[in-house]
């Protein structure tokens, strides 16, 4: 099983609540009212943006009229939302959406991802990562080295008793980009390559030069992530060169899922993948 995420935790429980919310045939401004929030305030709750407290919480499962037994799992996940995950910690540095992708990876069964021509950062080298971090110019030199080690421990849970089970697609060019020069792309490279080598639940596809509809998906960097409860839906999150942010609309994930798929369908199998990172860490 994943490790108790707190980010994880307070999705599954404005999920749950909202859902009971709907169910019972209240609307989201009167329902607010009656439980002691104003409307703008619970709005806030259900988008995981205020936290609930063993207080405030109260009088919304007794107007949901929630059974005992649903009420302990709500209330289990409401104490759990209040811990802080180590990415919270870091608030300084990375902003309330970064914070919650990262206590989304933490918490998550499997994920898959897209990028065009980077290595994704769960399996980015520390000098790869601190080439791309240092070329961000919205990024001061002082907060370089403290921004790689957040993402080299966004990383911990590719092992362990439990690791995150990950799929990463991107382009052939990725095994070219000079990212940090010469040195640090073949380093990059072997580590992708003895990554693939020794941990099962990491798969590696490369779409090549050669895939016929391979820039279907253009510059476009995309995450999916998946977990083992059975409440909680697909997780998106996309990127630009200015952008960051969740995807949560189902059809929006939807469509990431199919884009996802496309991605595969022109990619290389595991074994072919890993021949060609072989290959061009030896150029």
């Amino acid at each position: 099983m994943a490790p108790l995420s707190p980010t994880v935790a307070r999705w599954e429980l404005v999920l749950r609540l909202r859902e009971l919310r709907e169910q019972r045939g209240f609307d989201s401004a009167g329902f607010a009212r009656r439980v002691g929030f104003t409307p703008a305030n619970w709005s806030h709750v259900e988008k995981g943006r205020r936290v609930l407290t063993t207080e405030t919480i109260g009088p919304v499962l007794e107007l949901l009229e929630v059974e005992a037994e649903e009420r302990a799992e709500l209330l289990t996940l409401l104490e759990a939302s209040k811990q802080r995950g180590w990415w919270a910690k870091s608030s300084a540095l990375i902003g309330p959406e970064l914070q919650r992708l990262y206590g989304m990876e933490y918490g998550a069964q499997s994920i898959r991802s897209y990028d065009s021509l980077v290595v994704p950062g769960l399996l980015q080298t520390e000098d790869y990562a601190r080439a791309l971090i240092s070329a961000d110019v919205m990024i001061r030199p002082v907060q370089v080295e403290q921004l790689v080690a957040i993402r080299m421990r966004r990383q911990e849970r590719l092992r362990g008793a439990d690791p995150v089970e990950l799929t990463a697609v991107f382009g052939e060019g990725t095994l070219l980009q000079q990212t940090g020069g010469p040195d640090v792309l073949r380093g990059q490279l072997n580590y992708l390559a003895a990554l693939i080598e020794e941990v099962d639940t990491v798969e590696v596809r490369v779409i090549p030069f050669a895939a016929s509809a391979g820039a279907v998906l253009g510059g476009s960097s995309f995450h999916l992530i998946d977990f083992a409860g059975e409440q909680l839906p697909t997780f998106g999150w996309v990127e630009s060169a200015v952008f960051g942010g969740a995807v949560e609309d189902p059809d929006l994930v939807r469509d990431l899922r199919f884009a996802y798929l496309r991605a595969v369908d022109q990619s290389l199998s595991r074994a072919e993948s890993l021949a060609l990172i072989r290959r061009y860490s030896r150029v």
